[in-house]
């Protein structure tokens, strides 16, 4: 059970409407049933989503996501962008797992996957890019591209910390981190 009650049916009608829009029918997730208990909160996190088309592609978006979550051990998050992404990103089950347990030297990823993986890394240990770090993804990615990604970084930490602090359980339909 999480530490903060998540919002309970029947929602209210703008409520409803929000998460049919992102759920596309589907339940919502026992996160965004906590935030919308909390207006506030549910309307900045709503306003900060970056799942929709950007400039780094589906793929490259969820390893970013997907490895920024194994790195903060939000096996809640994680699960649920294995589950609704990964098939539509084409991460296959090495990949899947690299993003957990592997690192950017992983023989299952590509040249610029290294680059993007080495970009997370560097961004959740020091939270910075050296200058070698910036040039290889200034090698294979756009500006735009970039910034994609430490915002990416930057906002699924956070989905993590709230995830993590919150001790949310286990949406029953995400993946589960390899064991």
């Amino acid at each position: 059970m999480s530490r903060v009650e998540p919002l309970q049916p029947p929602y209210d009608a703008e409520t409803q409407t929000q998460f049919d829009a992102i759920m596309r029918g589907a339940p919502p997730l026992v996160l965004f049933r906590v935030l919308a208990a909390q207006p506030r909160a549910w309307r900045k996190f709503r306003n900060a989503a970056l799942l929709d088309p950007g400039p780094l592609s589906l793929r490259e978006r969820e390893i970013v996501i997907d490895r920024t979550c194994a790195l903060t051990g939000c096996e809640y998050e994680w699960g649920v962008h294995i589950a609704i992404f990964a098939k539509a990103a084409k991460l296959s089950d090495e990949e899947i797992r690299a993003t957990v347990d592997g690192g950017a030297d992983a023989a299952c990823w590509s040249a610029a996957e290294r680059v993007l993986i080495e970009a997370v890394d560097a961004l959740h240990y020091t939270a910075t890019l050296s200058e070698a770090e910036f040039g290889n993804l200034r090698a294979s990615f756009s500006e735009a591209q970039i910034l994609e990604l430490m915002m990416l970084c930057g906002f699924y930490r956070t989905v993590s910390y709230i995830a993590n602090g919150l001790d949310l359980p286990l949406e029953t339909k995400g993946a589960r981190f390899p064991r």
